[in-house]
């Protein structure tokens, strides 16, 4: 398979820790910030990320998140994955109020629900592609054979790259060894941060390709960038600027 062709197929799961809640039931969101407020204190100095965010991201849709430095959008992106909580408003993903969910449910969210890329592809120097994935899938409770492995380095054109170690690959392989090693437990949704921000125009563009084909085939992409080539490629830009969101609009 080439970068170019979709990726391994979405499996759902009945949301984790926690019953449905009924209010989603018809709602067609995947992941919904309501009134969605972030303050950060330290000592006196208070620093307000995000002012009453409002956001729906239907399920299967590319939303790249924009702004300027400061303006929001790695909280906004933390708040999706669970590693932060807002501190008013809701943040739901998948019909689960992480807000409101206990640390070991959004521990569970962010290793069986979402797939997390970040600009420093965050993959271990001393192992092995294949060991990096086999330990990815150990901690989101997914067992890897040497076969599953080798599908999941196809489909992002990896092939025979198991062996190496990520010193030992290109910048562009090392990112796409990293978007293998998110998906392995086949997440509902993909977040990234900046993650073409240090390759070249060419190398990023590869990389987006297997984003796209990981899309089609029906992952819900969310990135934040400052790349507007990168934010082309997707469904919708939302814009933010000192915290709250500006613009929603497709691309062009």
């Amino acid at each position: 398979m080439t970068a170019a062709e979709p990726a391994a197929s979405v499996e759902r799961r009945r949301p984790i820790g926690s019953a449905p809640d009924p209010r989603m039931a018809t709602d067609d969101a995947i992941v919904v910030l309501a009134d969605v407020i972030r303050i950060y204190r330290e000592s006196d100095v208070e620093t307000i990320a995000l002012r009453g965010v409002d956001l729906r991201i239907k399920p299967g849709e590319f939303v790249a998140i924009m702004g300027r430095s400061g303006s929001g959008k790695t909280t906004l992106l933390n708040l999706v994955a669970g590693s932060d909580r807002p501190t008013g408003g809701q943040v739901r993903v998948d019909g689960i109020d992480l807000a409101r969910a206990d640390e070991t449910t959004r521990a569970e969210v962010r290793g069986r629900r979402i797939g997390l890329v970040f600009q420093d592809q965050n993959l271990l120097r001393m192992l092995s592609v294949r060991e990096n994935l086999v330990l990815c899938g150990h901690l989101a409770g997914k067992r890897l054979e040497s076969g599953d492995v080798d599908r999941r380095l196809d489909d992002v054109g990896l092939t025979g790259r198991a062996d190496h170690r990520p010193d030992e690959l290109s910048g562009g392989e090392q990112q796409r060894a990293a978007l293998a090693s998110a998906l392995v437990a086949d997440p509902p949704i993909l977040l990234g941060d900046e993650i073409t921000g240090e390759l070249d125009s060419v190398t990023a563009s590869a990389v987006l390709d297997v984003i796209e084909a990981i899309h089609r085939a029906g992952t819900t992409v969310i990135l934040v960038t400052h790349d507007p080539a990168v934010a082309a490629r997707a469904d919708r830009i939302v814009t933010l600027h000192d915290g709250r969101i500006v613009a929603d609009r497709a691309p062009g």
